[in-house]
């Protein structure tokens, strides 16, 4: 039961790679052969992951600039320290993005360790959101990197709403480390070596969003 929704993934990624709309449909029908209600489902997931690349970035038409940068800011964050998703108690917020916030949490069963839990903020979990989303979280779920973060864990919250869990990274911001001890230009071209390594590995997998203040030392 586990080889379909592998075989999806694998051609949804492969599909990916073409430049074009044309190249897409033509390598999915290649690739599925006759088997039409994979085609379908593998052309669905892609549908939904090119509408939710470009959802965030730029406003519907009929509204102001001014005025989706009011809205999106206004999305209330139900959850608070001290709420329980899954069995994850939330300590605190230590991020917040377009759609997501993060949090510290910490696990409660069956090891008691801290985690970084991210989650769909209430009223942003639309279908192409959620889209976008599942395909970041899917994405570096398969990552294997030493530079990267591993996800351990994900779900839904009561409401429906999709997360994820990885591990807590402690550090501070790679740019204020280099601040603080004062490195050379050369000592930072050095520590920027494994950021590029991991930056490679995130527009691989297509993990939209990869910037240098989200990397620490």
């Amino acid at each position: 039961m586990k080889e379909e929704p592998n075989r999806e993934e694998a051609l949804l990624n492969a599909a990916l790679q073409l430049p074009s709309a044309e190249e897409r449909t033509a390598y999915l029908k290649e690739a599925c052969n006759d088997d039409d209600e994979l085609r379908q489902r593998v052309e669905a997931l892609l549908q939904a992951h090119e509408q939710a690349g470009g959802f965030l970035e730029q406003p519907p038409a009929a509204v102001s600039q001014k005025t989706f940068a009011i809205t999106t800011g206004m999305v209330p964050v139900t959850e608070k320290p001290g709420d329980k998703i899954g069995r994850y108690k939330l300590l605190q917020q230590i991020g917040e993005g377009g759609c997501g916030v993060v949090y510290v949490a910490e696990q409660e069963e069956p090891v008691r360790r801290r985690v970084a839990l991210k989650v769909i903020k209430l009223g942003m979990d639309t279908k192409q959101v959620i889209a976008r989303f599942e395909a970041e979280r899917q994405a570096l779920a398969l990552m294997d990197h030493p530079n990267i973060a591993k996800v351990l864990d994900a779900g839904a919250t009561d409401t429906g709403r999709p997360y994820f869990v990885m591990e807590l990274v402690r550090g501070i911001k790679i740019t204020d480390y280099c601040d603080k001890h004062n490195f050379s230009t050369e000592e930072r071209l050095k520590l920027f070596i494994p950021v590029c390594s991991a930056s490679k590995e995130s527009f691989q997998g297509r993990v939209r969003g990869v910037q240098i203040d989200k990397f620490s030392a």
